[in-house]
Order: structure tokens, then sequence, then C-alpha cells
């Protein structure tokens, strides 16, 4: 995948700038998306146009050359680093070596991510190189809008996502009820962390991982990120929320489900009957020019006009719809665009999830989450998997 890095080239020409810098290792996705290259260490990253890759050691030397999409790769030794070392020592020949990088590139004046390392900032800096901060973070809104090829990436990990989704409803429909609620599996107390297991195995066999998952049940769903812990319980709502790193092409996928073993209460099917309609309220408003607000707005309007709260209508309310509706997703797992009060314009090319829910520790909380592209006349829903309460 070759990215279209105009915009980024505008922006250097806007803002008088020679280059582009990074200073991170690939699990940084700015650099990963820049570099094109995989690697657990920090290295350097050089855009002015052509891509440039700047590594301290050997050790990457040769994969680099072969597997990143950059013009250039070079290593510290190239510029004299033992040299430079030996008179200034260990911590400030490193800034000479990058000055010396840059100088080989005619480039005196480079932005930067926001986050980027201080003392790489001012070791360029004493060595009469600009470093401007990037505030905006333009290489993060570029990856905002995807490639045909990143829309599969995402695709292919909602495919393995929903794999272990239906696992782990497997594993909750199999489930036995003793006496006392508790659900129960192979004569063993089924709990959060044997579901997430599940999951994670599942995820494991097709070709994805993920360190942490939701399975929540109860008063703990009531919590939109707590993990879960501990027996699970019939006739409570169980929020189980899986957003799988493919882990090939690293791209992510993200869904969750809310489901009950058992009676659901009154409350809970009223609650899971809305959210339903808060959904499709949302996927009616996401289209290309609209905003991530716009979107946003649908699902307030249906959550209050139930008579429900949510933060448009009482920004300290601690129950009812207490967070946005939706994030992008690629990269990195919660990225740009963002559907919520402050979203921005929705084009073709971004990938967002759908996201209401109702939350208080009385019911617990319903969660349902889909994943879709917008496109030129609309949207495509990338899940599959089907929507239910009861298992």
């Amino acid at each position: 995948m070759d990215p279209d890095l105009s915009a980024l080239d505008e922006y250097l020409d806007e803002t008088d700038t020679d280059g582009y810098l990074l200073d991170a290792d690939s699990e940084d996705s700015d650099q990963y998306y820049l570099s094109g290259f995989d690697a657990p260490d920090p290295f350097i990253t050089l855009y002015d146009g052509e891509t440039h890759l700047l590594f301290p050691r050997s050790l990457e030397f040769g994969r680099a050359k072969r597997e990143s999409r950059a013009e250039s790769v070079q290593r510290y030794v190239d510029f004299d680093h033992a040299e430079l070392v030996d008179e200034y020592g260990p911590e400030e020949a490193v800034s000479y070596v990058l000055a010396a990088f840059l100088s080989s590139y005619d480039v005196d004046s480079v932005a930067v991510p926001p986050r980027f390392p201080l003392k790489t900032a001012d070791g360029l800096r004493a060595r009469g190189v600009s470093v401007t901060a990037d505030t905006d973070g333009v290489v993060t809104e570029i990856r905002a809008t995807k490639t045909d090829e990143e829309v599969d990436h995402v695709r292919a990990a909602q495919r393995a996502n929903e794999a272990a989704m239906a696992a782990a409803e497997d594993l909750l429909a199999d489930a036995t009820v003793d006496d006392d609620g508790t659900l129960t599996h192979d004569g063993e107390t089924l709990t959060s962390e044997r579901v997430k297991e599940e999951i994670e195995v599942t995820l494991l066999r097709h070709g994805c991982s993920l360190d942490e998952t939701i399975v929540a049940c109860g008063a703990d769903a009531a919590d939109p990120h707590d993990r879960g812990s501990g027996p699970l319980t019939a006739d409570e709502p169980i929020i189980v929320d899986i957003f799988p790193q493919d882990k090939s092409t690293k791209y992510h996928a993200d869904m969750t489900r809310t489901v009950c073993k058992g009676t659901p209460s009154d409350t809970v099917e009223e609650w899971y009957d809305l959210t339903e309609r808060a959904m499709d309220a949302a996927f009616d408003a996401l289209e290309p020019g609209a905003t991530g607000e716009d979107v946003h707005d649908a699902v307030c309007d249906v959550y209050e006009d139930a008579g429900h709260p949510t933060l448009r209508s009482d920004d300290r309310t601690e129950t009812g719809f207490i967070h946005s509706t939706g994030h992008g997703v690629g990269l990195d797992v919660h990225e740009l665009p963002r559907l919520s009060p402050n979203g921005g314009d929705l084009e073709p090319g971004h990938v967002v999830t759908i996201e209401p829910g109702l939350y208080d520790p009385e019911v617990g909380g319903i969660r349902i989450e889909d994943i879709a592209v917008v496109t030129e006349d609309g949207y495509e829903n990338l899940t599959e998997y089907e929507k239910r309460l009861v298992v």
C-alpha cells in the first residue's frame, strides 16, 4: 500500500518546512504508516517528498531495505557515529548524526508530531535545525481516509472479530444456571475471564491478537470501559466488546454485542430495543458531507425523546448515554474521525464505529456496535454479525 501523501506535501508547502520528522517505533501508527516498516525499537523517518529512514544500529538495516517503502535507508554509522561519540560523548553524538542526516537532504527545518521526543527536538535545535510542532497531527488526519486496500484489512479483522464473538456467545448459550443464578460451563463457574480466554484464543487462530477485551456483566456493564471480572450471572445484560488487531496488517476491527443468558428484565428489553433504534438513526445520518456531530445528534435525539439523559442534555449525567456515538478505526482502534459533539466532516473512506448505549448501575449496561465505511453515496456496514439479546 502506497499512501496518498499529497496532503502532507501541501502541509510542508504551507508551513514553509523542509521535511516531516518522526522518532518512534512502529507501535506509533503514524510512524508505521509513513515508513511502511515494522520495528520494535525507535528509528527516524524523514519525509521531504520522499521517505528516508535512519537506524541507530545495523540490526534492522537489511530488512528495512527489503520491506520498507523508503527511498533510502541509512544507519548512524553512515554519519561517522563512532567518531562523534569519541569527540562529544554518546548522548550528544546522536544530535550531530541526526543533523548530518537532515543536512544530507538539504533539510534545515522540520515539522514533528505533537508527541515527538523532547530530547530529540532539543538536540536538533542545538545543531541549528528548526523544529516546529505539528499540533494538528497532519499524518493522523491523512490516515483517517482509508484506501480500498485498507478497508479490506479492516474487513478481514472484522471477520475474525465475528468468529470470536460467536465463540463467546456459544459459551454463554451452552452454560447452565445454578440455583443462585451463577452461570456454569462444563461443571465450572463461567467467569468473565473464561469468556475472554475463548475470545483471545479464537482471535489467535484467525491471525489476530487482543491484549484486553470487555466481558462485563450486570453493574460492571454500567461503566462503558469496565473490562469485567468474576462469575457471570443469568438474567443480567452482558456487554461483550471485542477490538482485535490483525497481526499481519496491523489494522483493527471493533464490535460490541449485549447478550443475556436467561430472561432479561422489561427494562433491559426496552433499553435494547431503544438502542437498536438509536443505531438505525445513526446509520440514517451517516453519509459523506454529514458531520460526526450530525450522527451523534441523531442518537441523542432518540434517547432524549424517550426520556433518557445524554451528555448533550446534561454534561454531568452519570447514567443514560454517557459517551460519544463512535470513532474512527484503522491502525489505531481509536482514531479520527470522531462521531461526537465536535465531530467534523465525514468523507468517503472514513471507517467508523456506531455504538450507542445506555448505562445505569441499577440496571446494568446496553451497548451495540457495528463498524462501517463511508462511501460516495452513503456507507457500507462491514459488520455481518447478527444482533440478539437472548442467547
